[in-house]
């Protein structure tokens, strides 16, 4: 009990201090996990403690991650991919692997490593090493925004074919095996090493094949049909003691069953829980499980990524330096030249291509996986696998600062001269930049009321989507100045400036304001924030994401709880009246290099306008109440439908 509250104040200490910092420095979370293990490597040796202690109970975190990823991906969503994984992803897993099989031969032929020049053990290289790191990717696309772009798209189906290969691959490994090998293993186990033997539950451990094959197709239509049919009761049932903890531990304990069975079967179990997620994908339980299961999810990832770092033998590293790091980059050169010449042939053009070519450039943990079962099969030397281990690792703690030097140098010089982009034959009054759900649905309004669009958007698979429709859209970043010159901004009366990005957003309202005063623009903004610098950089017609849509739940509300509909309409339209007006008095005083926490004039200003807002409202309502015309009613026949 000693050694692991030792081990626990280790790890929660180091993520405590290291993990703020990075993110202060911009260099992301999981750059400061992989940090803070390397910091306590040292310690940990000092106590004698081993990361490999923990390491199993947090790779638990990537089977709770994949279980999520599930839990988003719908069988038929899953189905619409399928081009994308069997293309993008088949493509990636099977040329990597063999130009790193062929390069682990080359190399055990001409540097007469005898380890290497079998055959077999290169093909166990190659397919070890094709593998990324789902945990690091994903984690480091969320957190930097960039999950639905077109790189982080393709990323995510290369990923999840890789994931999903791993089945094959722990199929294909035990026939890789060498004799000689099989017989040392055979023997280490016989011998033992005087200490604590981990338990294993393979209950089909020296069974017939047929046996095996039996067995994990049960395994996985169990899955499936107890997911479509036993967890809906289940839940159900416990949804009426109205506990969240048992419903927490209901979820747990469904997650754990699952990687318990795959494992008894001799699967993957973050394999058998992502299977287990699209199945409850439908379910109406579906955020439920998410809300309890996540935080789970992000503690046991950031342990797994400390433990990666503590993990890193630097005994082994210093004893051959050069030719570990050497190989370690040379494998991320070959990985990376794969993966840049995929983008080419699927056209992620831009900063799309270098997004997905740096992001997956590394090895990943299911390169732990594999590592360790090839050597417990007799497929690669206990010594030849500590050097690949060491070097999955290392690729590992590489992997944050290619999304850095993506972030700071590559994504800005793409943005600023971006290639390939779709020349724009036609022009018209409305020009539409961004194509997300508001842009989409500007564009049908206007589409269908007869006026001509020019459709801008840098996202390559929203604009393929919108021609597949047959509405014509142009490829290329609507914030560049000579696009919209080229989509015809001279002569166009109407902007729509929809962009995800607020800093581009707000650059192109200044300069179209500069340039072209003529054209009016209708500007989405993210927040309050974002609507004040719209507002300072010129536009006047400012619609927040949120505030329509809330307008008119508050008007439905009012509706419920007896107020007339036509006194409900009436103090809607008059409460976005005045919240316009009051808008622009605050736009006036916003200062972006001050929070409005500390700007006195702002909140003395907003202070006046909400009792402001509240006089002018119960004006109103005594207003309607002293009318004596009949208000407005929906005609009896037919009904009104609400908008």
């Amino acid at each position: 009990m000693e050694g692991f509250l030792v081990q626990a104040t280790l790890y929660l200490f180091a993520a405590v201090v290291a993990v703020p910092i990075a993110n202060r420095l911009g260099m992301g979370s999981v750059l400061g996990y992989l940090i803070a293990g390397v910091a306590i490597s040292p310690i940990l040796g000092a106590f004698g403690t081993d990361p490999e202690d923990i390491l199993h109970f947090a790779e638990f975190g990537v089977v709770l991650m994949l279980f999520l990823i599930g839990l988003e991906l719908e069988p038929r969503q899953l189905w619409g991919m399928r081009h994308r994984l069997l293309g993008l992803g088949g493509l990636q897993i099977a040329v990597s692997t063999i130009l790193i099989a062929l390069a682990a031969y080359w190399i055990g032929r001409i540097w007469a490593i005898e380890e290497l020049a079998h055959w077999t053990v290169a093909l166990a290289i190659g397919l070890t090493l094709a593998l990324s790191s789902t945990a690091i990717v994903l984690q480091t696309l969320g957190e930097k925004g960039l999950t639905r772009s077109d790189g982080g798209r393709a990323s995510f189906s290369v990923l999840l074919s890789q994931d999903i290969a791993v089945i094959p691959m722990l199929a294909l490994i035990p026939l890789l095996a060498i004799p000689e090998l099989i017989a040392e293993v055979s023997h280490g186990a016989e011998v033992g090493h005087g200490g604590k033997q981990e338990m294993e539950l393979r209950l089909l451990d020296g069974q017939p094949g047929w046996v095996a094959t039996l067995a994990v197709i049960a395994s996985v239509a169990g899955i499936v049909i107890g997911g479509q049919y036993l967890t809906r009761p289940m839940f159900r049932f416990l949804s009426h003691a109205r506990l969240p903890e048992i419903f927490t531990a209901a979820a747990l304990l469904l997650v754990i069953g699952i990687a318990l069975l795959m494992t008894v079967v001799g699967l993957s179990p973050a394999l058998g829980t992502f299977l287990a997620g699209v199945v409850l994908a439908n379910s109406e339980y579906k955020h439920e499980l998410e809300a309890d299961i996540e935080p789970f999810k992000g503690l046991l990832l950031g342990l797994f990524f400390i433990t990666v770092g503590a993990g890193i033998n630097f005994v082994l590293l210093f004893e051959d330096f050069f030719a570990i790091l050497g190989l370690t980059l040379g494998l991320m050169l070959v990985k990376g030249a794969v993966l840049y010449g995929l983008a080419k042939l699927f056209k992620l053009r831009g900063a799309a291509g270098w997004l997905f070519t740096l992001s997956l450039a590394q090895a990943g943990e299911f390169g732990f996986v594999l590592l360790s079962f090839t050597m417990q099969n007799g497929v690669i030397p206990t010594e030849l696998g500590s050097s690949l281990s060491l070097m999955v690792a290392l690729s590992m703690l590489f992997t944050p600062g290619l999304f850095i030097f993506y972030e700071r140098v590559i994504a800005k010089r793409i943005d600023a001269n971006l290639p390939e982009e779709d020349e724009i034959g036609e022009t018209g009054p409305v020009i539409i930049a961004g194509l997300g759900r508001f842009g989409q649905i500007v564009n049908r309004m206007l589409l269908s009321n007869g006026h001509k669009t020019v459709v801008l958007d840098y996202h390559n698979e929203l604009i393929a989507g919108l021609r597949h429709f047959g509405v014509e859209g142009y490829f290329g970043d609507p914030s560049r100045p000579e696009l919209l010159l080229a989509a015809g901004i001279r002569d166009a009366q109407v902007l729509v400036v929809a962009l995800d990005d607020q800093e581009k957003s707000v650059q192109m309202v200044e300069h179209v304001t500069r340039e072209y005063p003529h054209v009016k623009i209708v500007a989405r903004a993210h927040d309050r924030q974002h609507t004040y610098a719209l507002y300072a950089a010129g536009a006047r017609d400012i619609v927040r994401e949120t505030f329509d849509s809330s307008v008119r739940a508050g008007r439905y509300a009012l509706e419920k709880l007896g107020h007339h509909p036509f006194q409900a309409e009436r103090a809607a339209r008059a409460y976005v009246k005045l919240d316009r007006h009051n808008l622009a008095e605050l736009a006036r005083l916003w200062d972006p290099e001050i929070s409005v926490m500390e700007n006195e004039r702002y909140a003395a200003k907003a202070r006046e306008i909400n009792a402001r807002l509240e006089e002018s409202m119960r004006g109103l309502r005594t207003e309607y109440h002293d009318r004596t015309e009949r208000g407005w009613t929906p005609p009896p026949k037919g009904g009104a439908v609400k908008d």
